[in-house]
């Protein structure tokens, strides 16, 4: 077993310190210009040396700081750490921390020199994400949370979106790189519309979370998600009070990601069965 057991609001300290100093070098690589621009998935899934280069230095900073503590990191994958096979489970002490990251969430944003792109930091333990942040690397925005401590824009309590109504609500979402996907993502839009106010599309998924979590879109939806898209940004918007969920009772993954108050939730998930949004590629 772990000599301590790890306390959220710790490891949001951490987090926090960490994720600042790599927005940091986000934001003064983009200054320099974009460099090592290279593709992973798709011809328009784009990856850069600013991105390689904040893992690497998110990585060496928790090393430092935590050195048991595993790391998943979008570029470089899972880096186990000292705890890895001590403890009661086979190969992982039970309180073994894990981080969560998204070095930089929207690089096309980034690219492009758009002012939405940001560092994603959560930490896990046992399976459930317990602190988070998420910062604006071109704005210093800044969100966090812990579980069952509430969510926080740069100290200011958050409760998400009091529109009570799906046809007056602003909805986020987002596109897949998969040209196929993309088609199916595209109908799915287009039955949605008619039944919200209006679509918006960011190319942020933790900044999208974070932008509803406060309101200032009154929910979000997207297929296609890897953990580290929404770790920090789903813990903010559900201590900000909205469910966050796939459809059909699925906890939220890449085969969609709801997230909206209650008193919208329900409406758009049935819209979003009824359109098959979790299906296609």
């Amino acid at each position: 077993m772990s000599e301590r057991k790890p306390v959220p609001s710790d490891l949001l300290t951490i987090a926090v310190e960490v994720a600042r100093q790599a927005a940091e070098t986000a934001r003064e690589m983009r200054r320099d210009g974009v460099s090592g621009l290279a593709t992973k998935s798709t011809a328009t899934d784009v990856v850069t040396a600013a991105d390689r280069a904040v893992e690497r230095q998110v990585v060496a900073a928790l090393r430092e700081l935590r050195p048991a503590d595993a790391v998943l990191g979008e570029e470089f994958g899972e880096e186990p750490g000292d705890a890895v096979g001590r403890g009661d489970r086979p190969g992982r002490d039970p309180d073994a921390v894990r981080w969560i990251l998204d070095p930089i969430d929207g690089t096309v944003n980034y690219l492009y020199g758009l002012p939405h792109y940001a560092i994603s930091l959560a930490a896990e333990v046992s399976g459930t994400v317990v602190a988070g942040v998420v910062r604006n690397a071109a704005t210093g925005a800044e969100w966090t949370a812990v579980r069952g401590g509430g969510a926080f824009r740069d100290g200011t309590a958050l409760a998400g979106s009091d529109q009570r109504t799906l046809a007056q609500s602003l909805v986020a979402t987002g596109f897949g790189y998969d040209a196929a996907r993309r088609v199916h993502q595209a109908r799915v839009l287009a039955g949605l519309m008619p039944h919200v106010r209006d679509i918006r599309r960011f190319g942020a998924a933790a900044l999208d979370l974070c932008l509803a979590a406060e309101g200032q879109v009154d929910a979000y939806y997207e297929k296609g998600l890897n953990v580290w898209d929404h770790a920090a940004g789903g813990l903010v918007a559900a201590e900000a009070g909205l469910v966050v969920a796939g459809l059909r009772g699925a906890e939220p993954g890449p085969r969609m990601l709801v997230a909206a108050p209650p008193a919208l939730f329900d409406d758009l998930h049935e819209h979003l069965v009824r359109l098959d949004a979790a299906g296609g590629p």
